[in-house]
């Protein structure tokens, strides 16, 4: 695989993927090379003829036998894109995905001074909003102490540290304070799906996919609690699975909430489901 150039080397793991069975491949590759190299991905048609050093060519072919075994590429960078800026990750966080723009362009649509992030994560919601609203402040909440490590790590490389806090909660058991705005991506996979997903899928926290249950759990403790701590006419604006929108429609209704709508991420599913605090 450790071909004496970039191309030969990116044809030789393209082989390499296909046997594997792993769609996308190419894409896949030149994301791996270009992190090897130090360059943009963007640039990689630059270099494919340029020589690949033997201990660039080790450290490429250990990528790519590790994407063999379907870790995500976003583990294997450690970065993913996301509403337009990079953020860090690893096994210990959901890995962020397009489908979850929706929410953010749903929480844009409004003002908030103060936001709350239940679940954060690698922190992508939260600071994405953050970066798109300047004067707006929030709090990033999550169960796991190494998830709330990497947040703080991208809330530093992006520079919101200023603004934003974390705290270790079990939902909003540590939580504090009054919001205008609160979203959360909560595990709304239930048990009964989880063998069907993507291999991929194997390496990201267990914790954040579901509720080993019905895939419904988070949005009853979300959706009962929320109310106590969302300012008059603050909004509620969570993620869901395609098929879960009529009933964590409910439950905002059950619990008060007001003007409740369902969106669509931009495939057309239902993806996203918001409530008003009565105001």
């Amino acid at each position: 695989m450790s071909g004496a150039t970039v191309g030969a080397a990116l044809r030789a793991a393209g082989m390499a993927l296909t046997e594997a069975g792993i769609e996308g491949g190419a894409r896949d590759l030149r994301l791996l090379m270009a992190s090897v190299l130090g360059i943009e991905p963007a640039r990689m048609t630059l270099h494919l003829q340029d020589d690949l050093p033997v201990e660039m060519a080790a450290a490429f072919e250990a990528l790519v036998l590790r994407r063999a075994e379907r870790e995500p590429v976003s583990h294997l960078i450690g970065r993913r894109a996301f509403f337009g800026r990079e953020f860090g990750v690893s096994a210990d966080v959901l890995d962020p995905r397009p489908e979850t723009e929706a929410l953010v362009l749903a929480a844009l649509e409004r003002p908030f001074a103060r936001v709350l992030d239940l679940g954060t994560g690698s922190g992508c919601i939260l600071l994405s909003l953050l970066a798109e609203r300047h004067a707006a402040q929030g709090v990033g909440a999550d169960l796991s102490a190494a998830a709330l490590a990497m947040a703080a790590r991208n809330a530093e490389a992006l520079g919101l540290s200023q603004r934003c806090d974390f705290v270790q909660s079990d939902w909003f058991e540590a939580v504090e304070g009054l919001y205008d705005l609160i979203v959360s991506n909560p595990p709304y996979i239930a048990l009964d799906e989880m063998s069907a997903l993507a291999p991929e899928l194997s390496h990201e926290p267990r914790m954040a996919l579901t509720d080993e249950a019905d895939g419904l759990g988070a949005y009853r403790i979300i959706c009962a609690r929320a109310s106590a701590f969302l300012k008059e006419g603050g909004r509620l604006i969570v993620e869901i699975g395609p098929t879960q929108g009529a009933d964590v429609s409910a439950m905002m209704r059950a619990a008060g909430l007001q003007d409740v709508q369902i969106r669509p991420d931009l495939d057309g599913r239902d993806r996203v489901v918001l409530g008003y605090q009565r105001g």
